[in-house]
């Protein structure tokens, strides 16, 4: 201590005009004492004021200029010497270092730099300010094809220090895309591949970039997918995979990078993966199985990726695949069923898998959930159906294997997302399916079910599915019963609600059902549609200019059918609607004007 402490003494009176000897003595001293106790010392050296001496001893002429840099390196490990090293001036004579020739000074310099930036704002805003990144980038490329030790320690410790000059920030991040770091970093990657640490250093500052989209575009011109999935099929440790695992899942959220990385074999490597560790109970093994099921999912959600890996269904893949949904991990059930709506995003491929079985797959795993099931399976497998019950051909197949019974077991689940696909599935099988929504309109407990998810005001999406299934049920039914069932249930008031969505396509369901039910069974509803103040709305839908062509044309197709009822025919007559009528004889649709002369004359007869 009583060395250190003469030491420095001796750096802050002497570091003008000392020769080298001296110097070299004390830093030494200072050097050793890091060593055995770096935090201790790094207060002594801050309380000293020597930081701002060391600004002096950094020139490309002294021979003291590494061992300072070296200093500067190992106090900076404590956070709270970043800034006072920043205080000092310390960072434009390192920055100025960067430009010597010397591999030990410029090794020590970047260990400096690297570790004062390091998580402190105030360190890279300096760096970034003496323009410090670019020469560094630049040594990158000069260094690239480098592969004696001392150049490859000298790219580790340049990476390190773009790390965490860039990390989390990402306007820095922008900056070193734009100087063209990411194809260096990809080329060093290819290069030196049997370097673990600078292979590792590499893998950080990927996956510190690849958050950002821009990054993307940059990677997708590079063989980085190559170059990952060469370095992943080396690796034996867990550690090493997932660190290759958290670079490729950002990348692979890039269509053109799917593809890329489903020609260079990630799939083969996923799916054996699967294979390892799908009946392993280790926790590494569990996580490995989670990270490569996930993987494979996202790579599908690339229409080109998905559509080459699908091979006409014949595909090893898709095989490999389904072979999963009947699988006892939860994990591999899940990947399964959400892999199989990835498939399913294309008429063809709908048909193909509803001809060969597949919903029968879906169905058997969805028993498995039916009691305390796995939430998140369940949301898989209703998604897979209601995909494949897009195609008109695939409606009554799905209907005859009983998916409507199967679907409906969940109408207990009190989990919104299950609820939410439950009914888009049910909407997509009855669609033009006169039988199918008959039966599930006339189902009391579902039709209940439906009017308590219309008022779900926290969910959205269910409140807004729960709508449209109502007003498809009247639609595709056209049935007398379906429309009594829905008026005992209290449905009425929602679907008059929905007519004034913010969303053309669900008013226009809502008036077209109302329509239907002012048709068919206006006695009965008519009460309720009194209640809900139907008449008012469609005066305001009359009357608004923003109200789309077809919202006009079936809110006067509505009006005409109203009249046929008493009370409802007063509350046309008290209102002006004969002058918002007229009005739109003009309108520019042909379609709405001559409804319009229709609906003029109506009213003019009836009044």
């Amino acid at each position: 201590a009583d060395n250190l402490s003469e030491a420095l003494k001796k750096l802050k009176i002497t570091s003008t005009d000392s020769t080298a000897d001296s110097l070299e003595g004390c830093l030494d001293c200072l050097l050793q004492a890091l060593a055995q106790n770096n935090m201790e010392t790094s207060e002594k050296i801050q309380k000293s004021g020597v930081l701002q001496v060391f600004a002096s001893l950094l020139t490309p002429q002294s021979s003291c200029t590494a061992k300072v840099a070296n200093i500067i390196a190992d106090v900076a490990r404590n956070e709270f010497m970043r800034n006072p090293c920043v205080d000092a001036g310390l960072i434009p004579p390192l920055v100025q270092l960067l430009n010597c020739k010397d591999q030990e000074v410029l090794l020590q310099t970047g260990r400096a730099l690297g570790n004062i930036c390091y998580d402190s704002h105030e360190g890279r805003n300096a760096v970034d300010h003496a323009g410090g990144a670019h020469i560094v980038v630049d040594h990158l490329r000069s260094l690239c094809n480098k592969t004696d030790p001392a150049s490859e320690k000298l790219l580790t410790v340049f990476c390190g220090m773009l790390v965490n000059y860039s990390n989390k920030n990402d306007t820095l991040q922008s900056q070193l895309i734009n100087m063209g770091v990411i194809p260096t970093l990809v080329t060093l990657l290819g290069i030196h591949c049997q370097n673990a640490a600078l292979t590792e250093m590499c893998l950080v500052a990927f996956g510190n970039l690849a958050e950002l989209e821009s990054s993307k575009e940059q990677f997708a011109y590079t063989n980085i997918a190559e170059e990952l999935v060469k370095l992943f099929k080396k690796q034996i440790e867990h550690d090493k995979k997932e660190m290759i695992f958290e670079v490729l899942a950002p990348l692979a959220e890039n269509d053109v990078i799917k593809l890329q990385l489903v020609e260079a074999g990630l799939v083969e490597c996923l799916l054996e993966i699967v294979q390892k560790t799908v009946d392993s109970d280790k926790e590494d093994d569990i996580a490995e199985l989670k990270t490569a099921s996930d993987l494979m999912v996202l790579l599908l959600l690339g229409d080109e990726s998905m559509q080459k890996l699908f091979e006409g269904g014949k595909g090893s893949v898709f095989q490999r695949v389904l072979s999963w949904i009947p699988s006892n991990s939860h994990q591999l059930q899940l990947a399964g069923a959400l892999a199989i709506a990835n498939f399913a995003r294309n008429d063809g491929n709908c048909i193909h898998m509803v001809d060969n079985g597949i919903v029968q797959k879906l169905m058997d795993l969805l028993d498995r959930h039916v009691e305390d099931g796995n939430v998140t399976v369940q949301h898989a497998a209703l998604s897979a159906l209601r995909n494949l019950a897009i195609p008109v051909v695939n409606k009554a197949k799905m209907l005859s294997a009983g998916v409507a019974e199967a679907v409906l077991k969940f109408l207990r689940s009190e989990m919104p997302p299950v609820q939410f696909k439950l009914l888009g599935t049910l909407r997509m099988l009855i669609d033009a399916q006169a039988e199918a929504a008959e039966q599930l309109g006339k189902n009391v407990k579902l039709v209940e079910r439906l009017v308590e998810w219309c008022e779900a005001k926290d969910h959205a999406g269910v409140m807004g599915e729960s709508n449209r299934l109502l007003s498809a049920l009247i639609r595709h039914s056209k049935s007398k019963d379906v429309i009594r069932t829905i008026v005992q249930s209290g449905g009425i008031k929602h679907l008059v609600t929905m007519a004034t969505s913010e969303h053309v396509i669900m008013q226009n369901e809502a008036l077209v059902a109302l329509a239907l039910i002012a048709a068919l069974e206006l006695v009965t509803a008519e009460k309720d549609l009194e209640n809900a103040q139907l008449v008012q709305i469609l005066h305001r839908l009359l009357s608004d200019d923003r109200s789309a062509p077809e919202i006009k044309y079936n809110s006067m197709v509505l009006i005409c059918a109203l009249i046929g009822s008493e009370p409802l025919q007063k509350e046309v007559q008290s209102m002006a609607f004969l002058e918002v009528i007229s009005k739109l004889r003009s309108h520019e649709n042909k379609t709405v004007a001559q409804q319009a002369s229709l609906t003029e004359q109506r009213l003019a007869v009836e009044s």
